[in-house]
Formats: C-alpha cells, structure tokens, sequence
C-alpha cells in the first residue's frame, strides 16, 4: 500500500476509503503523537473542528471529537466553515490542533480530513508520517477527568468573517458581484464578507442540503456562474470550491479567469503597494508559461514547486515570501492567512479592481495564456507514472517535437487515482495532439 495521506490529508470515499473507524483512529494517533513531542505540555490540550457540509460529515465528525476526546483533548467543535477559516481559528483560539472534513472540490460521497498545528499550518509530511505508524496501536487512554470535554463554538463565522474584512484596503461600494459558492464551506461567509466590504451581491450555489456540494457549480464547473454574470449585468463573479480555498473568476463579459491570472493581478497590485516580499511569487509547474513569461516582464521572480498548496507554502515559508499559488485557484497570501483562502482572494481581486479603476477584462491582459491540454487519465497504476521507460521515451518525443514554445509534464494525482497529462504548445490543436497522444500512452502503459 501507499502513503495514507496525500497531498491534501487522507482522501476517500466516505465509509469505504474514509470509514468512521480509520477516523477516529487518526484523531487517537494525531493527538498521540502531538502530546508525545510536547504540543501539550503544561496544559489542558484543545483542539477545534470543522467541516463542509456535505452529509459523510456528520458522522466523520462525530467521530473525530471521539478520537480526541478519549485521547484527553478538549474539542471545540466549529460547525461548517471553509478550511481556511478553521486554520485561522486553530490560532485564533490558542488551540493546539485543527481538524478539518472535507474532500475540498470532490463530489459529495468523498470526503476528507486534514490536521493543522497550533499556528495553522497543515501539518508536515514527517508528523503525518508518524500519526500513520501509530494507526491500530494499543494504548492506555485516559479515565475520568482525563477524558476531553466537548462543546460547541459561538460566534466563530462572525469571527472569521470580521477577520476577512480587516484586510481588505478599499471599499467595494458599486460593484456587482455574482458569488458561486458550490453549495459548500462559504455558504455563508463569501456572502456576508462581500456584501460588509461594500459590494452588491447576487448568490448561487448557497443551498446546501449534503449531497449537492460542487454538483454543477462552484470553481469546478463555471457554467451558472458565466450565465448568472451575463444575466444580471454583473461586475464580476467570484467561484468558490466545496471547502472554499480556492477562488476563480468571471469577468463581466462572462470570461473565466483561472488562478494564474488572478495572482499575476494580484502580484503586481501588491508590488505596487510595496507589499510583494522580495518582488517574487511562489507558484507550481502547473503554472502556464504565459504566466510565468508575464512575471519575468515585469521584473517578478517566480519560484517553482511539485503541485500542491502545502509545497507552495513550504517553498513561501523557506524563503520568507509572502504571496503564492496554484493555477486551480489556491492563492495564499501570508500577510492574512495560512493556507489558500477562496473568500479572501476574491475579496482581495476586487479591491485590486476597485484601486486601479479597471475592469477585470483588461486586468487580465497582464498576461497571454499560452494554450494548454490537460487530460486526467483514470484507472492506472499512478505509481508507475515515473518509472515507466516507455511513458518516458514518449515524452522525450513530444518534448522534442514541441521544442521552446512549449512544455510537457506528467503528473500522478495527490488525491486521487489518477494520472494527469498537461501539455502546452504555440497552438491549441497542437497542445491537443499531443495530450491526447500522450494520455494513449499512460493508458497504455500503465494499466
């Protein structure tokens, strides 16, 4: 078998992959390993909890504040909340872990779980490592007053949403938004958020019943955010994900801005304003080319990671920069918060409009999107994806057919079972050929 978690936490389908034993398991050995290197010394532990809301959740809840409590840790349970704001209030509160359940932009029967330390950051490859290897121990739990207390959090989306708005640098007095929030996480907060910074706001996707999470709405499927935005002469439209830490956008002619072009907008309004650290971005080689040639113009240096916000993070953290992000929409600006914040980038592009007096049509002119393929590839052994001599004389071929006006890379999916195939060339048709080609061969070759 694998490495348990991936990416993004340990990702399933809820109560087969992700049953509500292996849950609580992870909860006991979490809390186990933390108080073993001394998270908890010289105090009652606490931990909070939050999750989407799709319907596995009720239950993966229930049992996560289990696993905690019969392992002595407090637990404050936050209700639903996006994943950025369950970071934010693991510091917030002064808690020593957070807990997040969501299987972020999957379908309503995954589900998922993610663990941050006290400062709000996921936790490193190296602990969950360890929390893995102490899965199905027997242990000594704790008895009588040992045993965590659990209560439910007051006050915590008012909390967030305040904390949303203390940075955002301009008010957004007479702009018409339409916000998709994928009848998930920011059902809630992306309306209320918007609407205190100042902006007239129009809703879809802010029904939640459990089972219509990211079905055919949100940042996955832009559709009904295009014909909202069309239909009510709108400004701009703002997508969320399921857990709401990602954010894409819709211009007001009904055009889709994806992450790239939102952080090459962002990057420059923060350099600016004197607030891009060491004028760089942090981004993965997911990255279109058209992006990243955009930053080289304009004299921002961009350092490159494996795909993933938490590598981003890790190469931000490293280097002391303070901006960064994925072309799927995970945008992390440190200076607010700890992981990629859907609500927070959408508030943050409209100030950007707001500031420079300009429609997001032209904002995005700061870059060209080179064309670009991506193919996902299920039902193959992802694992072979680097080691496989005929996948890689395939894609020495097509490197060498595409020579500098483009790029080849092959990607095993973090979360899912699947390999990706992205090609980006000087034509579109090219770029398809050549993906498609490509994708024959992982099917192929890896099955």
């Amino acid at each position: 078998m694998g490495r348990l978690f991936g990416t993004d936490g340990v990702r399933g389908l809820a109560n087969r992959d992700l049953t509500a034993p292996l849950v609580m398991d992870l909860s006991v050995a979490a809390a186990r390993v933390l108080g073993e290197q001394g998270a908890f010394k010289g105090h009652r532990p606490l931990a909070v909890v939050g999750r989407d809301p799709r319907a596995s959740g009720e239950f993966l809840e229930a049992a996560v504040v289990a696993g905690l409590a019969s392992s002595g840790v407090d637990v404050l349970r936050l209700g639903v909340l996006p994943t950025p704001a369950v970071a934010h209030l693991t510091h917030q509160l002064d808690a020593d872990l957070g807990v997040m359940l969501s299987a972020s932009h999957n379908p309503a029967p995954d589900n998922g779980i993610k663990f941050f330390d006290r400062s709000g950051h996921k936790l490193p490859d190296e602990l969950e490592d360890r929390i893995e290897a102490r899965l199905g121990e027997v242990w000594d739990p704790p008895i009588g007053a040992g045993v965590g207390r659990v209560r439910e959090a007051h006050g915590a989306v008012e909390q967030y949403v305040a904390h949303l708005l203390s940075t955002v640098p301009v008010s957004l007095d007479g702009l018409r938004v339409v916000v998709d929030c994928a009848n998930g996480a920011s059902s809630d907060v992306a309306p209320e958020a918007l609407r205190r910074a100042g902006a007239e706001v129009i809703t879809i996707g802010t029904a939640p019943d459990g089972l219509n999470i990211n079905a055919g709405c949100g940042s996955t499927h832009l559709e009904a955010l295009q014909q909202a935005v069309r239909e009510h002469g709108a400004d701009v439209g703002i997508a969320n994900d399921g857990d709401a830490d990602r954010c894409l956008a819709v211009t007001g002619s009904g055009e889709i801005v994806d992450g790239d072009q939102i952080m090459a907008i962002l990057a420059l309004d923060l350099r600016e304003a004197g607030a891009l650290a060491a004028d760089t971005v942090v981004a993965t080689v997911m990255s279109n080319l058209g992006f990243k040639l955009a930053m080289r113009e304009a004299g921002i240096t961009v350092v490159e990671t494996a795909v993933g916000d938490r590598y981003v993070l890790e190469a931000m953290k490293e280097g002391g920069f303070g901006f960064g992000g994925e072309q799927s929409g995970h945008v992390i600006m440190l200076d607010h918060a700890t992981t990629g914040d859907g609500v927070l980038t959408g508030l943050h592009l409209l100030a950007a409009m707001v500031r420079r007096g300009r429609p997001l049509d032209e904002l995005t002119k700061v870059m060209t999107r080179l064309p670009q393929v991506l193919i996902n590839v299920r039902d193959v052994d992802k694992n072979q994806a680097k080691t496989s001599p005929e996948l890689a004389a395939a894609v020495a071929a097509a490197e060498a057919e595409l020579g500098e006006t483009g790029r080849v890379l092959i990607r095993p999916s973090g979360t899912e079972p699947m390999v990706r195939v992205m090609v980006e060339a000087a034509s579109e048709s090219q770029a398809q050929s050549v993906a498609e080609h490509l994708a024959g061969v992982v099917k192929t070759a890896l099955s």
